[in-house]
C-alpha cells in the first residue's frame, strides 16, 4: 500500500513537471530555432522630433532640424555663398520608418495598409496616377530629341515697391512687415529653367548634381511606380508622402526607370541651391534676390495676392499649376497638370513672366531670416550668412487648404544642398544700364 502511494506521488510529480514545461513554452515552435523578431527594420534617428522641430502649418516640404523642412545634407557638403565657400555644419538628415505604407487594393487603387498603420485614422483610398514616364529601353538622356522653349531675360526697370504683407495666412514664415524696397534695374528669366536647358549645361560642363552625389532625392509617393514605392521603408515624419527615392535626380525624376524624354520643356527638378547657382553662373547670371523675385512676381501691381491680382480664377480661367482635390490622395488636375507643367504654360503677369507661382518652388539668392526692418531699404540681399536658403512661389503640391504659398509674398526655405521633385529655379542678372525695359 505504501509502495502504491509512493508510486502515485512520483507519477503526480512527473505530470506536474511535464505540464509546467508545456505552459512555459506557450506554443509549438515553428521557427526552426530562429529568434522571433517582431520588427526586421531598424528605425533611424528622427530629426523631426518635438524637441528639435517647430511644426510649420501648410508646408509641403517635410521637416528639418529646426523648422518644418526636410534636411537633405551630407557631411562637409560645400555651400556656396556668392563670393565665398563654406562647409555645411549639419549632417544629412535621416528619415523614419513609414508606418502607413501604401498597398494596392483589390479594386486597383492605392490605399493605406491596415496592418501597418500607426494611427487611428481610417484608410484613405488614393487614385492611382503615375506622372512617371517609363522608357526602360530608351533612357539615354543625352540623345533625347524634343522641343523646349529658349529662355530669355525680361528687363525690368526697378524702382520702389512694397515687399511682403501684414496680412499673412502663415505668420511664422516671416512675410511681414509690408515694407518699402528700392531696386536697381535688373533682368530675370521669362521661364523656369527647363530640363532641356539644364541638359545643355550638364553636357557642356560635366556637372554632377548633389542629388546624384547623395544617391537619392525626395519624391511624393503619389507619382511613384508601385514597385519603387513598395521597396521604400522610410518617409518623413508628419509628411508621409515624402519619400527618399533611390536614384531620383534631374534625369530620372521618379527614380530608376523614369525619364525626362517627354519632359524636356518641363522645369528641371531635384536641383539644389548650389546646382542652380552653378547653372546661372554658367549662363553669365546669378539667382535673383528675394526682393527681385517678388518685384518681378508682382508685375507692377501693389498689395495683390497673385501675379495677376487677387482673384484665384479670373474669368473662371486657371492661371496657376497647383493641387486640386484632396491632398495628398487625389489630384483632379482641373488646371490640366497633375505634376509639373511645361515652363511656358501659364502667362501670369504684365511682365510676360510664366509660372512665377505654382509649378515648382524657385531658389533665390538670400539666406533665410524672418527678421525684416520696417525702414525702406535699397537692393536687399538678405543676411550675410545662415543655415538655409529662401525659396519662393510654391509648387504643384500646394493648395489653399494645405500649402497656401503660391502667392508673391509667400516664402519658405531649405538647406542649400536640399533637393526634391518640386524644387527648381530661374536666373537673373543686374542691369548697369537700363535698356529695353518692359514696365
Amino acid at each position: 500500500m505504501r509502495l502504491w502511494k509512493s508510486n502515485l506521488v512520483i507519477i503526480s510529480l512527473l505530470v506536474f513537471l511535464l505540464t509546467s514545461f508545456i505552459v512555459c513554452d506557450g506554443n509549438i515552435d515553428t521557427n526552426d530555432g530562429d529568434v522571433d523578431i517582431k520588427d526586421d527594420v531598424t528605425v533611424k534617428d528622427d530629426l523631426c522630433n518635438e524637441k528639435d522641430c517647430k511644426k510649420v502649418d501648410s508646408s509641403d516640404c517635410g521637416c528639418s532640424k529646426n523648422r518644418g523642412e526636410t534636411k537633405v545634407l551630407e557631411p562637409e557638403k560645400l555651400v556656396v555663398n556668392e563670393d565665398q565657400e563654406k562647409r555645411s555644419e549639419t549632417n544629412r538628415g535621416e528619415t523614419i520608418l513609414k508606418p502607413d505604407k501604401l498597398v494596392l487594393g483589390d479594386d486597383g487603387q492605392m490605399k493605406r495598409d491596415e496592418n501597418n498603420d500607426g494611427d487611428d485614422e481610417k484608410d484613405v483610398v488614393q487614385t492611382v496616377y503615375k506622372e512617371t514616364l517609363f522608357h526602360k529601353e530608351d533612357n539615354n538622356w543625352q540623345t533625347f530629341k524634343g522641343n523646349y522653349v529658349k529662355n530669355e531675360l525680361v528687363h525690368l526697370g526697378g524702382g520702389t515697391f512694397i515687399m511682403g504683407t501684414d496680412d499673412s495666412p502663415i505668420p511664422q514664415d516671416g512675410e511681414a512687415p509690408a515694407r518699402t524696397v528700392i531696386l536697381n534695374p535688373f533682368a530675370i528669366d521669362k521661364y523656369e529653367v527647363s530640363n532641356g536647358e539644364f541638359r545643355e549645361f550638364v553636357l557642356a560642363t560635366k556637372h554632377i548634381t548633389e542629388a546624384e552625389k547623395f544617391g537619392d532625392s525626395f519624391v511624393m509617393d503619389y507619382f511613384l511606380a508601385e514597385e519603387i514605392n513598395e521597396d521604400i521603408k522610410q518617409a518623413v515624419k508628419d509628411a508621409q508622402w515624402w519619400l527618399p527615392v533611390p536614384n531620383a535626380n534631374w534625369k530620372q525624376p521618379e527614380g530608376k526607370g523614369s525619364t525626362i524624354k517627354d519632359r524636356l520643356n518641363h522645369p528641371v527638378v531635384h536641383v539644389s541651391w548650389n546646382d542652380a547657382l552653378a547653372y546661372c553662373r554658367w549662363k553669365g547670371s546669378r539667382l535673383p534676390t528675394e526682393a527681385e523675385w517678388e518685384y518681378a512676381c508682382r508685375g507692377g501691381k501693389q498689395n495683390r495676392l497673385f501675379p495677376w491680382g487677387n482673384k484665384y480664377k479670373p474669368r473662371d480661367e486657371h492661371r496657376v499649376n497647383i493641387w486640386q482635390g484632396n491632398f495628398p490622395h487625389n489630384n483632379t488636375a482641373e488646371d490640366g497638370c497633375k505634376g509639373t507643367c511645361e515652363v511656358d504654360t501659364f502667362l501670369q503677369n504684365n511682365y510676360k513672366l510664366h509660372n512665377m507661382v505654382g509649378n515648382v518652388w524657385e531658389w533665390v539668392l538670400d539666406w533665410w531670416t524672418t527678421n525684416h526692418s520696417y525702414k525702406p531699404v535699397s537692393n536687399p540681399r538678405g543676411p550675410e550668412s545662415g543655415k538655409d536658403k529662401v525659396k519662393k512661389g510654391g509648387s504643384f503640391m500646394c493648395s489653399k487648404k494645405f500649402c497656401y504659398r503660391y502667392r508673391c509674398a509667400a516664402r519658405n526655405f531649405n538647406s542649400a544642398d536640399s533637393t526634391a521633385s518640386n524644387l527648381g529655379f530661374r536666373c537673373a542678372q543686374p542691369l548697369t544700364k537700363p535698356s529695353k525695359v518692359e514696365l
